[in-house]
């Protein structure tokens, strides 16, 4: 039974848009049981408790883990929608390459409350703002786990400068705002933080030049 289940599951796993997907690992329904048959058998990537990445056939068996920014990204868009959440922040910068490695945790703007969450495939956490990013200065973004959306490098230095604390990493806020400002557009930056009220950060960003 579990192993009929099992396969109704993959053609629709296959077809998301967001390939995550929040699965109740206490629950032994043969729905659930099936999703853990995947997971034993490579199809399936745990992520954090709950989470599953959909694997691409040539990842399996592989021991490929997507990276920090898509996993975080993929946890938030599986629960909200990929129109209701955004890299920010300290992943944002590194989606620019304005960090040249990993922060080692995600920073995700969502439209309403909710804990951080750390992973289980790696040493790292995912803070969750709440932020509409429909309010946001946003992207077209594109990993390894679906497409959605990211700051601006403009709204993304200043996020940085506003808020260095979010993910709980200020001291890489600062290497984030040195890396991004030869990326961005003065212009863009000087109207976006006149818009946004934002002209104290704008001040901060400045004393890197």
């Amino acid at each position: 039974m579990t192993q009929e289940v099992t396969y109704d599951l993959l053609p629709a796993l296959l077809r998301r848009a967001v390939r995550v997907v929040n699965v109740d690992e206490h629950d032994h329904e043969p729905a659930h049981r099936g999703y853990a048959r995947l997971a034993a058998n490579g199809v399936l990537h745990r992520l954090a408790p709950g989470y599953y990445a959909v694997l691409r056939s040539e990842h399996i068996g592989r021991g490929w883990i997507p990276d920090l920014e898509a996993a975080s990204w993929g946890i938030a868009a599986a629960d909200d929608g990929p129109r209701s959440v955004a890299l920010m922040g300290l992943s944002a910068a590194h989606a620019h390459g304005g960090l040249e490695e990993s922060p080692g945790v995600g920073v995700v703007a969502t439209t309403r409350n909710r804990p951080s969450l750390r992973f289980t495939d790696r040493v790292a956490t995912v803070s969750f703002v709440r932020r509409d990013p429909r309010r946001l200065k946003i992207e077209r973004y594109s990993g390894a786990l679906g497409s959605g959306w990211v700051t601006t490098v403009e709204q993304t230095l200043l996020d940085l400068a506003a808020y260095p604390q979010l993910g709980g990493r200020p001291e890489l806020a600062e290497d984030g705002i040195t890396g991004l400002l030869d990326k961005a557009d003065p212009h863009v930056l000087y109207s976006l933080a006149g818009a946004q009220r934002r002209l104290g950060a704008l001040d901060r960003i400045l004393q890197h030049v």
